[in-house]
């Protein structure tokens, strides 16, 4: 089955770019483009389309509040971001609202299809290392971590697997750390973000820091 994915982004030249990349692939096919966040809201609510690539910086809605309205108009539709640099000032208020992760612009090809067809398995496409700078830089030290009475619901094994997952460890590494099988692990991770209410290990990742289950360095 083909999916279907929708181009959002302001510079005709990097939506004519991404269309290509996508549509030539045999498992993906470009359905609509977007020249704004407005424009790629109405887009997705109208095609819904199975993923939206999205422009973090655009005129009029930008690229964020784009991503929060999709995905909570269209929960079943899954956000890319697009950035210019690894560490966009937004790309952190996107992963809050609701964007299972972001590709870099001039990143290859091969890597752009990758983050699509992960987003597509319901992965959340930021790798560990990226997703604790991001944390660090923009949830850290701005304010005190403020209790969640969702942490309560984790048991104690759980609770090692989340902050295993903030500080970046994969499930296989996790396995290792806590001598479980990986299918094991993926119990765990899998309840964790049903009992947190949480979209993907993104979310996990940053409800940890925000909460006080985790910090940098431990």
């Amino acid at each position: 089955m083909t999916a279907r994915v929708v181009v959002c982004d302001d510079q005709e030249l990097m939506r004519v770019g991404l269309r290509m990349v996508v549509d030539s692939q045999p498992d993906l096919t470009v359905v609509g483009e977007a020249a704004d966040g407005l424009a790629a809201v109405e887009l997705a609510g109208e095609l819904r389309p199975d993923v939206v690539l999205l422009d973090v910086r655009m005129p009029g809605l930008d690229g964020v509040a784009a991503a929060a309205r999709i995905t909570a108009t269209v929960p079943e539709t899954r956000v890319l971001m697009v950035t210019t640099f690894d560490l966009d000032e937004y790309a952190y208020a996107a992963l809050r609202a609701g964007a299972a992760g972001f590709v870099v612009k001039d990143a290859p090809a091969e890597e752009i299809l990758v983050a699509v067809r992960g987003v597509l398995r319901g992965d959340a496409m930021v790798s560990p290392s990226v997703t604790r700078r991001l944390l660090e830089r923009y949830v850290v030290g701005s304010a005190p971590p403020e209790p969640d009475d969702r942490a309560a619901v984790l048991t104690e094994r759980e609770r090692e697997v989340l902050g295993l997952m903030a500080r970046g460890l994969s499930n296989t590494e996790i396995a290792g750390r806590l001598f479980l099988g990986e299918t094991t692990v993926k119990t765990h991770v899998g309840r964790i973000l049903t009992k947190l209410r949480l979209r993907d290990r993104v979310g996990a990742v940053v409800f940890a820091y925000e909460s006080g289950l985790a910090r940098p360095g431990h």
